[in-house]
């Protein structure tokens, strides 16, 4: 049965399911219904840091036009651009023991493309949520539900993997920004 987290909760990965090698983190998201013009394009991302909180290149930005990190070892599915269906709009699979030793932690991340052509928010966006499964099994370990905390927002961290030791842990981060992809590209490190 999976770990429910609440906002700024931390769990371990590794050491409470032993063997785990490769994780899939699962975005998923609705768009309310309104007449806005524009169809919403939202996407994931995830951010490789160092012990600074910064990238250590550009590469370490994986997106929908770089969708792994410079060993494989972290891959985005692909760019789900309507979020329609049920389930993971789009997802990372992680090969934990092929993380390169100066990755200490990766951002997960979703952004609304042309937020502010579109007049788009996170106050238009429900039932996101990020999620850990075991990618061998598909079992789901733990689950994040953000909750409907943000109005002008139109990008959200969603969560981090973080190494603690030789284990890796969870942490539920649902910390929003006002200046979507480019204020997380600013904050950790990525030439813009």
């Amino acid at each position: 049965m999976a770990v429910n987290l609440s906002k700024g909760q931390k769990v371990d990965l590794t050491k409470t399911n032993p063997g785990l090698t490769k994780v899939k983190i699962g975005l998923g998201w609705d768009t309310n219904k309104y007449d806005g013009g524009s169809a919403f394009d939202l996407d994931a991302t995830a951010f490789c840091l160092n012990d600074s909180g910064k990238v250590n290149s550009d590469n370490d930005f994986i997106f929908y036009n770089n969708k792994n990190n410079s060993n494989g070892s972290i891959q985005l599915s692909g760019d789900n651009q309507t979020g329609e269906g049920d389930g993971d709009d789009e997802s990372v699979v992680i090969d934990l023991g092929q993380v390169p030793a100066e990755v200490q932690k990766v951002a997960f991340c979703i952004t609304i493309h042309d937020a502010a052509a579109r007049n788009q928010n996170f106050g238009q966006v429900a039932n996101s949520y990020a999620r850990v499964a075991n990618e061998a099994t598909g079992e789901e370990l733990i689950r994040y539900d953000l909750g409907e905390d943000f109005s002008i927002e139109t990008a959200v961290v969603v969560a981090e993997l973080y190494r603690h030791g030789a284990e890796w842990k969870f942490s539920a981060v649902g910390s929003g920004y006002r200046d979507g992809l480019a204020g997380l590209c600013r904050d950790f490190g990525v030439q813009v």
